[in-house]
């Protein structure tokens, strides 16, 4: 993108803050700094801060051995980069020196001891997280970051499509966690974050980590699996059944994928976010497992795999064309099986659409 999208980028974000009576944000590394400059260095004891403040030029304070990388940066056109030297300049003074006496924004990834040593050098200005003070500066997306989204989500499901074509029946989970890895890389990945596969009872836990189970005829599989490619997130998650299910196995099954639908159903501009939490809740407690849907609907995706908005009882946000996020309802029966079932949707003008286009059928593997 060009510079001038992150410039744009960075106008309408200090307008939301001087909306909500904020002087302005501070940004750490990470992925608002990433959304914000282009620019992505790791996190260190020598300071990185974006700061966007009411009457000034944008600026980065960036230690002067990173200046050069900072420099070329698709979003540098239009910043003022303030360096500083190690031994010679005291960062948290130079930040000081900029800010005034209001409230300030801070990233939610910004290192404690640089937030300690800031308020010990400007003890007249007051800060505040950002994810409460501004939580849906990423949350809508432009059409190429919904695009790119669109691209990830469709190699995930490629994975998917993969994986059950392979036997199941009398491999250890984290075998069939591995060939998830392998396939997300080969489908165009370039990072993977996660590969969680659990069988039979374990499949009743909603974060297993896999181990060495050998899985087994009868069990239900869940796996849900996500990484990263052209700096955005896929999360995908499916429950397969290995050879023919049993009953309730089935039946659970359906509960969850009628209430997966109701939510994506209940999406569309200016509907609250519980709202759509409380659509998928709603069938499933029909049919008697309230008790056992122990999570959100669903998370907001993008340049984070979980990130605002948040599809959850208690969230008023009206949802905006644009925004991105989870629908997963599950049902998890401890010490038997669990069903959980999860896309990506975008919320469209006329609703909703799935980034996600991976069977939602009930299938069985060998």
């Amino acid at each position: 993108m060009s510079g001038d999208r992150y410039a744009e980028r960075r106008r309408r974000a200090l307008e939301a803050a001087e909306a909500t009576g904020l002087a302005g944000i501070l940004v750490s590394p990470g992925p608002d700094l990433a959304y914000l400059m282009a620019y992505a260095p790791l996190p260190l004891e020598r300071l990185t801060l974006l700061v966007l403040s009411t009457g000034t030029d944008p600026t980065l304070v960036v230690p002067t051995l990173e200046r050069p990388l900072a420099e070329r940066a698709a979003g540098a056109p239009g910043l003022t980069l303030r360096d500083w030297r190690d031994g010679r300049d005291d960062p948290y003074a130079v930040l000081a020196g900029m800010l005034g006496s209001g409230r300030y924004a801070v990233t939610d990834r910004t290192w404690a001891s640089h937030l300690l040593a800031l308020e010990r050098a400007a003890p007249e200005g007051s800060f505040v997280a950002a994810s409460e003070a501004l939580p849906l500066l990423r949350a809508v997306k432009d059409p190429d970051e919904v695009e790119r989204l669109r691209v990830v989500a469709h190699a995930a499901d490629a994975a998917f499509a993969d994986v059950i074509s392979l036997p199941f029946a009398g491999r250890a989970e984290a075998e069939v966690a591995a060939e998830l890895d392998r396939l997300l890389r080969e489908h165009g990945h370039e990072r993977v974050d996660f590969t969680i596969v659990g069988s039979g009872p374990n499949a009743a836990s909603g974060h297993h980590e896999p181990g060495e189970r050998r899985i087994e005829q009868g069990d239900a599989v869940v796996m849900d699996f996500g990484g990263m490619r052209d700096d955005y997130c896929s999360d995908i998650t499916r429950t397969v059944f290995v050879g023919e299910p049993a009953e309730e196995e089935r039946a659970v099954y359906a509960i969850v994928r009628a209430a997966q639908q109701a939510a994506f159903e209940a999406v569309r501009p200016g509907v609250a976010a519980q709202d759509v939490d409380r659509a998928a809740r709603a069938v499933i407690t029909d049919a008697g497992y309230g008790e056992r849907f122990v999570h959100r609907t669903g998370h907001g995706i993008g340049l984070e795999v979980h990130e605002p908005p948040y599809i959850v009882e208690g969230n008023a946000t009206p949802l905006e064309t644009g925004m991105t996020f989870s629908d997963e309802p599950g049902i998890y029966l401890e010490g038997r099986f669990g069903v959980r079932i999860e896309d990506q949707v975008v919320v469209t003008p006329q609703g909703a659409e799935r980034l996600n286009d991976a069977t939602r059928e009930l299938t069985i593997v060998a």
